[in-house]
């Protein structure tokens, strides 16, 4: 790259790091908005600004809290505002069980396992692949998995910073997508919940709403990032020239493998469990009622699942490889994962007020109404709006990097809107995943892009923002391209996004 662009790529850089730096913490955001939607609530109430439903064609008014009435609602509720906020409770018990999956070094070290063993023709898909699933344990993608991943690079003969690149776009770059259900997903239906019940008050967005379309979207990220890496990064970059050396060690310890060996047989028990309670019809897990899968305790206690399971399985393989030498090394784990979740509590308690202030005020409802009619009239379809949709959160992604933040602002806007043009939440939500995962990797907000630009100093000292960020634009574009193209696809041919994931919105379901 010629050093005229190269200048304008770092400007808008600059710029772009400028403008996000100006933006409150996105804590102090939802602080701010709060008071916003107090004050705009007595602005809307004084203008009488409303809409007529369209599902039950009563008149929507605006709702001061700018009053006594309203202040009492603000103080009385505040505290179960938070504590029946959706995002929070499944994500904490899904933590617990996971910290202590991670803490043990099970997550870690099945990982490296999966890298390791990988042949040398699908090593790039494989890196990408760990890196993608990683985001089940939160940080160990980028802390161990990015990282391991030039190393591994590294001792294949190939460039460092092409591993890197290709794991950091699995990571980041494909957050949203797994083969497993993690707190992620409870986060994103949490939040779209809270947001449906503006227009239907009986409306659940669960864990599992996207799984069929995350899961398909795993190999769509691993195999797009693997093509990225091979047909543009890698020869790019070319043959690596520093002195670097590779301390990594290509074999597990005894102590590892009997741990896994153990976890792995204890996963194995848990599985024959669960399917004893699904497969038959009259199973332990299913409908009581009506001997189905859906809305049955194992799709509402699939978080206790996923968080007791992990807990088992990180457990026992703690105590075999010697990780863990005590019950009380146990409970460290589980005091470490919530010490980690702190800034999320913090963040979700505000976010909690707002979402209901945004509801008690109807001003999201009344938005959703007008905004919908003006969609409807622009006579775009379906696809096209979504894929506009999906453009305006990469945008925002930009400026505002914690995804559970973007979504909290955005779903009792977005959500409502095309829920009244017939759209479901899951589908939006899938939309949002697209768009807010894609960016990931080239903005300098997100909150671990500076560590991933430190772990490709360590093999070029003369490796610059421009150069990471020239390094992750194919993937962005690429994932936008195709992603977006797999979302259409998704919608045009009807498939559900999962097993309680309706694409479209009918009042009298």
């Amino acid at each position: 790259m010629d050093t005229s662009r190269q200048s304008i790529i770092q400007h808008c850089l600059n710029k772009i790091e400028a403008w996000g730096n100006a933006l409150p913490h996105p804590t102090m955001l939802f602080v701010y908005l709060c008071f916003i939607v107090i004050g705009v609530s007595w602005l809307g109430e004084f203008l009488a600004l409303s809409a007529i439903h369209p599902v039950n064609a009563e008149a929507v008014q605006a709702v001061s809290l700018l009053n006594s009435a309203g202040i009492h609602q603000i103080v009385g509720k505040m505290v179960s505002n938070f504590m029946e906020f959706a995002p929070v409770g499944p994500v904490l018990v899904a933590m617990l069980g996971l910290g202590i999956a991670e803490h043990s070094g099970l997550i870690q070290t099945a990982l490296r396992l999966l890298v390791i063993k990988a042949p040398s023709k699908f090593l790039t898909f494989i890196v990408v692949l760990s890196g993608v699933l990683s985001s089940i344990a939160v940080d160990s993608g980028y802390v161990v998995m990015i990282p391991m991943a030039g190393l591994i690079f590294l001792a294949a003969g190939k460039h460092p910073l092409a591993g890197i690149a290709a794991c950091f776009a699995g990571v980041s770059g494909g957050f949203s997508a797994n083969l497993m259900v993690g707190p992620f997903d409870a986060i994103l239906g949490g939040i779209s919940t809270e947001a449906a019940h503006l227009v239907d008050q009986s409306y659940e967005v669960t864990a599992t709403a996207n799984y069929y379309f995350i899961a398909v979207s795993t190999l769509l990220i691993s195999g797009v990032a693997t093509w990225v890496t091979e047909r543009y990064i890698g020869p790019r970059l070319g043959e690596y020239q520093g002195t670097y050396s590779n301390e990594m060690s290509e074999r597990l310890s005894d102590e590892e493998r009997k741990g896994l060996k153990a976890a792995l047989l204890a996963g194995l028990f848990i599985f024959v469990c669960v399917l004893w309670g699904l497969i038959p019809q009259d199973g332990f897990l299913r409908n009581t009622e009506t001997g189905g899968i859906i809305k049955s305790p194992f799709m509402s206690g699939l978080i206790a699942i996923i968080a007791l399971s992990a807990a088992m399985m990180g457990y026992i393989y703690g105590k075999v490889s010697g990780r863990f030498k005590s019950p009380a090394d146990v409970i460290h784990s589980m005091e470490k994962s919530m010490a980690i979740m702190a800034p999320y509590i913090v963040l979700m308690f505000f976010a909690a007020q707002f979402v209901n202030y945004f509801n008690w005020t109807n001003l999201g409802l009344i938005l959703a109404i007008n905004g919908a009619e003006l969609l409807e009239n622009s006579g775009l379809g379906i696809v096209p709006l979504m894929l506009g949709f999906i453009f305006f959160c990469t945008l925002a992604n930009l400026f505002i990097g914690s995804a559970s933040a973007k979504w909290a602002i955005m779903a009792p806007i977005f959500i409502p809107m095309f829920m009244l043009l017939g759209m479901s939440p899951e589908v939006v939500q899938a939309a949002y995943r697209v768009g807010d995962s894609s960016t990931n990797i080239i903005t300098p907000l997100m909150p671990y892009f500076a560590l991933v630009f430190a772990f490709m100093k360590r093999y070029d000292e003369h490796v610059g923002v421009g150069t990471m960020m020239t390094l992750m634009l194919p993937y962005s574009f690429a994932f936008l391209f195709a992603w977006g193209l797999l979302l259409s696809a998704w919608i045009a041919l009807g498939v559900p996004l999962g097993p309680d994931g309706f694409l479209y919105y009918q009042p009298s379901r």
